[in-house]
Parts: C-alpha cells; sequence; structure tokens
C-alpha cells in the first residue's frame, strides 16, 4: 500500500512490475487509476484484514496484513521549513498553541504509520520533528540520486527495508530562485521545486511539492519489490 499517496507515482511503479498495489489517500487520485485509488482514511486500512472500495466503484477484500506499506504522512506541521510559525515574534501566542496543537496530531499519526501491523514500513518526510522527537532517519536522500535534476532532502524511516541505492547519480543541482517582485526586498527568495506556476492557492502547492520524484518511486518498486 502507498499510504497518504494521490499521486499514484509509487503505486503506478508497484503495479508495472507486477505488483497488487494500491494508493490511499483522503484526497481524490490525480494519477488516472481510479482501479488502484482508495480514497479513504488510511488508518482504517493499515493493519490488513480490511475490506475496502476502490475508486471505480469495486471492493476489495485483504486477508491478512498487507505486504509492505510506503507511507507519505502530510508534513506541513512537522518539516523545519515551518518552524518560524512556532515563534511569538511569528505569530500570536493563539496561533502557536493552535499549531503546536496540530504538530502533535501530525506527529501521532506518523507514529500510528510507524508501528502499524506490517513486516515491512518505510515512512518518507522531509527533514523536521520526527528526526529529534522520534528517531533519526534510516537514510536521507534526494531526488538528484535517481535521475531527476533537483536536490530535496527527504528522510526515509525504514522497517526491515533496505536503503535505496542510488541508480543515476546526476551532480548536484544548484537553488534554483524565483524572486516575487516587491517582495524580495532585493534578495532572491528560494521556492520548493515543484510550485512554480501551479494554480489553485496553497493546498494546490502544497500537493505539487508532495508528490514523489518519478526516480525515486522507480527505484522503490525495483529494489523493494524483490524483498522477500
Amino acid at each position: 500500500m502507498a499510504a497518504c499517496e494521490e499521486s499514484q507515482r509509487v503505486c503506478t511503479a508497484f503495479r508495472n512490475r507486477g505488483h497488487e498495489a494500491y494508493s490511499c489517500d483522503i484526497e481524490p487520485y490525480s494519477g488516472g487509476h481510479p482501479e488502484w485509488h482508495i480514497q479513504d482514511d488510511v488508518l482504517n486500512l493499515i493493519n490488513g484484514n480490511c475490506i475496502f472500495q476502490t475508486s471505480d466503484g469495486k471492493v476489495h477484500t485483504i486477508i491478512g496484513k498487507w505486504d509492505m506499506i510506503i507511507a507519505f504522512p502530510p508534513c506541513t506541521y512537522l518539516t523545519s521549513a515551518g518552524a518560524r510559525h512556532y515563534s511569538l515574534k511569528c505569530n500570536s501566542a493563539q496561533k502557536v498553541t493552535e499549531r503546536i496543537k496540530k504538530r502533535e496530531i501530525a506527529a501521532k499519526f506518523f507514529m500510528t504509520l510507524a508501528f502499524a501491523d506490517c513486516e515491512r514500513i518505510a515512512i518518507e518526510n522531509p527533514v523536521g520533528y520526527m528526526n529529534t522527537q522520534w528517531r533519526k532517519p534510516d537514510q536521507i536522500i534526494h531526488p538528484y540520486y535517481f535521475g531527476d535534476n533537483a536536490k530535496k532532502r527527504t528522510c526515509l524511516w525504514l522497517k526491515k527495508l533496505p536503503k535505496l541505492k542510488p541508480t543515476n547519480m546526476l551532480p548536484e543541482p544548484g537553488p534554483v530562485y524565483i524572486c516575487q517582485g516587491s517582495k524580495c526586498n532585493g534578495k532572491k527568495i528560494g521556492w520548493c521545486e515543484g510550485i512554480r506556476g501551479v494554480k489553485g492557492g496553497q493546498k494546490e502547492r502544497s500537493k505539487a511539492r508532495s508528490k514523489t520524484f518519478p526516480g525515486i518511486a522507480e527505484a522503490m518498486a525495483d529494489q523493494w519489490g524483490k524483498c522477500d
């Protein structure tokens, strides 16, 4: 199962190699395969022995545990990139308190995935809160290790899965800067790769940032799909 994945990139990579894989997210799928997507709260399904309906209306049954869970929990309140929002210099005491509560909910969700009843688990997230509040990740990778010309520190917490081996190491790319006119104040502002030109506001930009790079998805399917 590819948990918290509406893009279906990892699910599709495994399907292309003959595995019975499903994406699961509270959001509708954007990967073009309703027959592989479960639009539901993943916590209802992670421990296996479940009945679910895919977005094409068909009902499926999982007897026993999932063979593998690869999870991409939301990182809005966990990433170190948002650390400034917990400062009283940036927000009111009320907003900071509300954000701390949301961070604890996000951390609890992360840990529920980490301790699901499944033999093989991988959890992906950026560097952030869980690195110190739980434990350091087993591996930190970048898209350019796998043929995608982008630099984005990506943490992997692994249970009975090997570290991913780079497949197509590119030269380390430089940062991408986009200036936002008067907001620049004379300085360049770096935007996360993947949000340029995305319409639909913060929600759609967040979805664009969270999509797994193709090279990483392919490496997961190639390397972890062979695990016994």
